[in-house]
Parts: structure tokens; C-alpha cells; sequence
């Protein structure tokens, strides 16, 4: 219960903090603000996201939901990750356009406004530092970014005050717009594989199949398929053909695919003489019978 309420102060400290920002930036005129404005808002809209849907994503399966909430999470990281992308080439839009059109810039309101940052996001980070959850802990690690991003923006803020180079303000703000790209999109790249069912990054079914074949009296594998309901916890199923089925067979199966991060596994047993009545497993099997008349 700790972390989720510690999860819950950090959530409300940032967004309201994101929202002070906003009007922040747009006082002081500094594009630099209010893409650190935007860096927050993904930050709190995640932790917000996954205060509330970890919730959700715990509760266990049932008839409607039968592997469970475990997929609320992902939708949740969808939401904050398309809000983010969108969020960042914005701010990339308007950092050009100053670029072009330079404006007066109040530095030392962005210098007090930075400071301000600095504290607040050290003392989010503080409240995040111990959880145990891996929610928790990439929650820690955004806020630490948030500190450093104020760092650059506080550095900024009293270079331009001493140099009066108003360039620097959106220069700063492409590189944090440019760095949260490049974090929403990746991460985009992983949501789609897991709603693509695509088999886990860890994952070898080469490897795995070789592993399994050598476990006894298994002549052949087929239907292996590996995915992931969330990115963290992996399922199987396959067709192991054997002429020893039983219970030591299969706890062998389990425990060699524990060994390779899979909880979950449905395994159908065949005998050698039966015929798979899927078509791509006539291809393998004739196949696999050319292979064994070679050894």
C-alpha cells in the first residue's frame, strides 16, 4: 500500500506542477519551459496511468477476462505514449518558429521558475526512491530525469541572463522535445510487439526447441507459440510429440521453459504415429521424417 500512495504524491505533485509550468513558460516566454512542461505532463500522465491501472491489472482472471487485467497496463502506456509524441513534435514546431522569430524572454523569472523545478522534482523523486514494484521503479527513474531536465533548463536560463542569446531557450527545448521522441517512440515500438503477439525480445524458439529436444523421448515439436500479455510475463503453447506422456514429461517441459522466463504453458501431447490435421504441421512433419532418415 506505501508505494501505491507514495505513487499517488508523486502523481498529484506533477501534474499540478506541469499545469504551474505551462502558465509558467508562457509568462517568462520561454519555449524551454513549457517542453519541460510537456516531459512532466507525460511523466505524471504515466504515473497516473499506472497508479490507477495497476490497480485494475492486479485483479486476477476471470470469464470476461481470462488472462486477467494484465493488457490495462499496456493501454494505459498507449495513452501516454501517443499524448507524448504528439506533445513533443509540437513543441519541436513552435521551437523552430522562435528560432525564426526570436522573442523577449524574462530570464530571471525562467531562473527563480527553474529553481522552483529543481526542488520539486528532487523532492518527487525522493518520495519514489523505494518501491519495489518496476512501476514504481521506472516512476523514480522519470523524475530524476525531470531533475536533470531542470538542471539544463536553470544552466540555460543563466546563460541566456548573462549573454542575452535568446537562441539558447529554443535550442534547449528541441533537444528535451528530441529526447522524449526518442523514449515515446521506442516504447511505442514495444507496445506494438506485444499487441502484435509478437514472440518476447528474450525469447529464443530456436533455442528452445533444441533444449526440448533433448529431454528425453520427444521426437518432434511444432506450434510453439511465445507471447507476452504485458511485456513481463510470458505464455506458450506447443504440440510436443512423444510416445511418453505423463507427468514427468511435462514437469521436465515447465521447468526447462521456466529456465527461459515462461510462466504460463498449455502443452498438447501427440503421439509419433498421429497425424497433426494442422497444414503447417504436415510441411514440418514431412520435413522432420527426411531429417530423421538422415541421422
Amino acid at each position: 500500500m506505501k508505494t501505491e500512495k507514495n505513487i499517488f504524491i508523486a502523481f498529484i505533485l506533477n501534474l499540478t506542477f506541469s499545469i504551474l509550468e505551462f502558465i509558467g513558460g508562457t509568462i517568462t516566454n520561454s519555449v524551454a519551459i513549457i517542453s519541460d512542461s510537456v516531459h512532466d505532463l507525460g511523466d505524471a500522465l504515466s504515473i497516473g496511468v499506472s497508479y490507477f491501472l495497476e490497480k485494475k491489472s492486479k485483479k486476477g482472471p476471470d470469464d470476461k477476462y481470462t488472462y486477467g487485467y494484465v493488457r490495462y497496463s499496456i493501454m494505459g502506456s498507449v495513452i501516454t505514449t501517443v499524448i507524448l509524441l504528439a506533445g513533443s513534435i509540437l513543441v519541436i514546431y513552435n521551437a523552430i518558429l522562435r528560432i525564426i522569430n526570436p522573442v523577449k524572454i524574462d530570464y530571471n523569472g525562467m531562473i527563480a521558475f527553474a529553481v522552483f523545478g529543481v526542488v520539486i522534482n528532487f523532492i518527487a523523486a525522493y518520495f519514489t526512491k523505494d518501491g519495489d514494484s518496476l512501476n514504481q521503479r521506472s516512476v523514480n527513474l522519470h523524475m530524476l530525469e525531470d531533475v536533470l531536465g531542470w538542471i539544463v533548463v536553470l544552466i540555460g536560463a543563466i546563460v541566456m541572463r548573462f549573454t542575452d542569446i535568446s537562441i539558447i531557450d529554443p535550442i534547449l527545448s528541441i533537444c528535451v522535445a528530441v529526447y522524449i521522441l526518442f523514449h515515446a517512440s521506442k516504447n511505442f515500438g514495444l507496445i506494438l510487439d506485444v499487441l502484435l503477439e509478437k514472440s518476447p525480445r528474450e525469447v529464443d524458439i530456436g533455442e528452445i526447441k533444441e533444449h526440448l529436444l533433448e529431454l528425453g523421448d520427444i521426437t518432434d515439436i511444432h506450434h510453439i507459440h511465445v507471447w507476452s500479455m504485458d511485456g513481463y510475463s510470458n505464455y506458450a503453447t506447443m504440440h510436443i510429440v512423444s510416445s511418453e506422456m505423463g507427468r514427468e514429461i511435462k514437469e521436465k517441459i515447465r521447468d526447462e521453459l521456466k529456465e527461459h522466463g515462461i510462466g504460463h504453458v498449455t502443452i498438447e501431447f501427440e503421439l509419433p504415429d498421429e497425424e497433426c490435421d494442422y497444414e503447417n504441421c504436415k510441411v514440418e512433419d514431412t520435413f522432420h521424417r527426411h531429417h530423421h532418415h538422415h541421422h
